[in-house]
């Protein structure tokens, strides 16, 4: 077996008021999300605090926090990996996933501007320009950036923690997703949301979001692809 590559994660900007530990959480926190560390990635404290160029007790808590949301678990040898998926927990996912987005959109439509729709279409021409780059990780960044941007229209809203706990668990699924785009995502779903925003078309919107989020991820909840990718996971730096 190739001895597993050094882990490698994107350290960000700290933010004027922000604390190491704040930090490290959501650097650690956004490599999750994007999918940078895969299931069977075999990690330590040591590991992660020297990806980050920070001391293991800011690691330590940035884990227990990623844990309690279940995006990671610690294991009893103080190894760190992304939990175990099975076809079934996919799926619910997947269903969660669109019962919160749909939700989310729905309370959040009454407050879309004109003005968010050119924040929304701006958003959109990224995804495009990083698929077209191949950049994997910047599709689903700005993916993540369209619904987020969408759902906090709202100014009432309290769901996103909910919708970002979801992302969390389906993150590192989200590599594999991306892989098979092109055998699988042949429509511009987000064109018909933008469409549907710009009538305030309920009901198309949700048909709108609904297949974005099954085209985007749910063909990839088979047993062969899940186990499949989590066999070969653990070489993928």
């Amino acid at each position: 077996m190739a001895p597993t590559p050094p882990l490698s994660l994107p350290v960000s900007p700290r933010h004027p008021k922000e604390t190491v530990n704040q930090w490290a959480y959501r650097s650690l926190r956004q490599a999750v999300m994007v999918g940078l560390i895969p299931p069977g990635r075999s990690l330590t404290i040591r590991d992660v605090a020297a990806a980050l160029a920070v001391s293991t007790m800011p690691v330590r808590e940035a884990l227990r926090r990623l844990a309690s949301e279940q995006a990671l678990e610690v294991q009893d040898n103080r190894r760190i990996q992304v939990p175990q998926m099975t076809v079934a927990k996919f799926r619910e996912l997947c269903e969660l996933r669109i019962a919160l987005e749909c939700h989310a959109a729905e309370r959040a439509l009454p407050y879309v501007t004109p003005a968010r729709i050119d924040q929304l279409t701006q958003i959109d021409r990224r995804i495009d320009e990083a698929q077209a780059a191949g950049d994997r990780e910047g599709v689903t960044i700005h993916n993540q950036d369209f619904h987020r941007h969408l759902y906090e229209a709202n100014p009432h809203q309290v769901i996103m923690p909910l919708v970002e706990s979801v992302w969390l668990q389906l993150g590192p699924f989200t590599r594999l997703a991306l892989s098979k785009l092109n055998d699988f995502y042949h429509v511009d779903r987000h064109s018909e949301a933008l469409a549907a925003l710009k009538k305030h078309d309920l009901l198309a919107l949700r048909i709108a979001l609904e297949a974005d989020i099954r085209d985007g991820i749910t063909h990839v909840g088979t047993a062969e692809l899940l186990s499949a990718y989590v066999e070969n996971a653990g070489m993928v730096g």
